[in-house]
C-alpha cells in the first residue's frame, strides 16, 4: 500500500474534485494499522486551509479509503494545513512564494557539499527537474541551485516584534 503510485494519483484525483492538491503525503505507522498524513492546500490559493476544509477532505476520503481494499480496515488519516513553514514542493509553490523567506535543504551546493542554505526567495527558472532555483541572502548575493540538487525547500516564518 504504502508503495502504490495507483493510491497516490487517486488521492490526487479526488482532492482535485474536492478544490484541494496534496502538499505533502506521508505514510507511516505499520502495515496492519498505518498512517497517512497529508498536507492540503486549496487548489485556488485564494485563502488559507481551514479547519472545515480538513474536516470536509478527512470526510471524504474516508469514505473512500474505508471501501478501497488495498487499505486496510484499521487506518489512521491525519488531514492538515501545510502550516506557517509549509514544505515548497511544486513549481507554482516556488512561483506563488516569491519574495519569502526561504530555507532550502541542498545535496550538494554550486562549490561542492553543503547542508542548506536561507533567504529570500527571488523565483525559479525553466521547470521540474531542469529547474534552477534563485535564492537572494541578506547581503543581496545571489544563489543559483539546480532542483535536483534540492532536498527539500520550506518557507521560514518570520515572527514580529
Amino acid at each position: 500500500m504504502k508503495g502504490s503510485p495507483e493510491l497516490g494519483r487517486e488521492l490526487e484525483d479526488r482532492l482535485s474534485s474536492l478544490g484541494f492538491y496534496p502538499v505533502e503525503l506521508d505514510w507511516a505507522g505499520s502495515r496492519n494499522r498505518p498512517i497517512l498524513r497529508l498536507r492540503i492546500d486549496r487548489e485556488a490559493m485564494d485563502r488559507p486551509v481551514s479547519l472545515d476544509d480538513c474536516a470536509k477532505v478527512s470526510r471524504a476520503l474516508e469514505a473512500w479509503l474505508d471501501e478501497d481494499e488495498r487499505v486496510p480496515e484499521r487506518y489512521v488519516l491525519e488531514v492538515s494545513s501545510p502550516g506557517v513553514e509549509r514544505p515548497l514542493v511544486r513549481d507554482r509553490d516556488f512561483e506563488r512564494f516569491r519574495g519569502s523567506r526561504v530555507r532550502v535543504k541542498g545535496r550538494k551546493g554550486p562549490e561542492g557539499p553543503r547542508p542548506g542554505w536561507e533567504g529570500e526567495l527571488v523565483g525559479l527558472e525553466g521547470s521540474g527537474a531542469e529547474a534552477v532555483l534563485r535564492l537572494r541572502f541578506n547581503g543581496g548575493d545571489e544563489v543559483r541551485i539546480p532542483r535536483e540538487d534540492i532536498e527539500g525547500a520550506r518557507l521560514v516564518y518570520e515572527w514580529k516584534r
